[in-house]
């Protein structure tokens, strides 16, 4: 079972997806990726390929450090303790929330004014993976899946407060560079995926007399008088005697 055995998928998983955003960073500091090529450009055409490139692109190793803790213990978690989701929690969410990222007009909340932007980094799928994890043992109600929410709140709670932008907190000298944006529509993805595959796969068990209708009165008198109309069913099976030298007296006559 997931919960008692380390699934070494969980850990294949995780490792890949960092290798490869280290791959991406170093390629695009050899110059391969430079300017906006590979990321996310709300809006246009030519930004859509940044759905699929942008995870693997970041502004620097401050960035990438700060993506790549995250991203390898979350994607753990997903495939530890959801394996039978895991994939489509994380392919699905990466592409519905760069996809919803691609869809907002780059406009400033205070001015009203039309920046063209362009947003790489990993942090929408950090989003959606943390805000899956929370929400679905909430929706589960499973004890399992509620420990594993507990613990993505306590190390990634403060995450909450990066779907706002940064403006709303500080007076910043210059806009800021995180993008907002890909925070609120990774959470956004992450809670409602969390809500749709709630029933998917392990669930909270129930006993038998959690159910509304385990105990009937009919369903007692009923039994009752079955016990008073067929008493031969209940009595004691007979017992097996029990086995003594005696009952071996004709086996042990030949062997003389």
């Amino acid at each position: 079972m997931p919960d008692k055995n380390l699934n070494l998928s969980a850990v294949l998983y995780a490792t890949l997806m960092v290798a490869a955003m280290w791959l991406g960073f170093l390629l695009q500091h050899l110059g391969l990726f430079s300017g906006c090529e590979g990321a996310i450009i709300p809006l246009s055409p030519f930004g859509l390929k940044g759905i699929f490139l942008s995870p693997f692109l970041h502004g620097g190793l401050e960035h990438i450090f700060g993506n790549s803790v995250p991203i390898f213990v979350l994607i753990f978690l997903l495939f530890q303790f959801y394996p039978f989701i895991a994939k489509k929690v994380f392919f699905l969410g990466w592409v519905l929330t760069g996809f919803l990222v691609w869809l907002l007009p780059p406009i400033d909340i205070f001015t009203g004014e039309y920046n063209q932007v362009c947003i790489i980094g990993a942090s929408g799928i950090v989003y959606v993976l943390a805000f899956f994890l929370f929400f679905s043992g909430v929706f589960r109600w499973n004890m399992k899946f509620l420990t594993v929410s507990m613990v993505v709140a306590l190390y990634y709670g403060s995450l909450i407060w990066g779907v706002l932008p940064e403006e709303l907190f500080s007076q910043l000298a210059e806009p800021s560079r995180i993008s907002w944006q890909s925070h609120l529509s990774g959470a956004a993805v992450g809670i409602i995926m969390a809500f749709v595959f709630r029933k998917n796969g392990e669930r909270k068990k129930r006993f038998i007399w959690e159910f509304p209708n385990y105990y009937s009165e009919k369903d007692d008198k009923l039994w009752q008088e079955y016990k008073e109309n067929y008493p031969d069913d209940f009595l004691e099976l007979p017992q097996k005697k029990k086995d003594t030298i005696w009952n071996h007296l004709d086996e042990i006559r030949r062997n003389e």
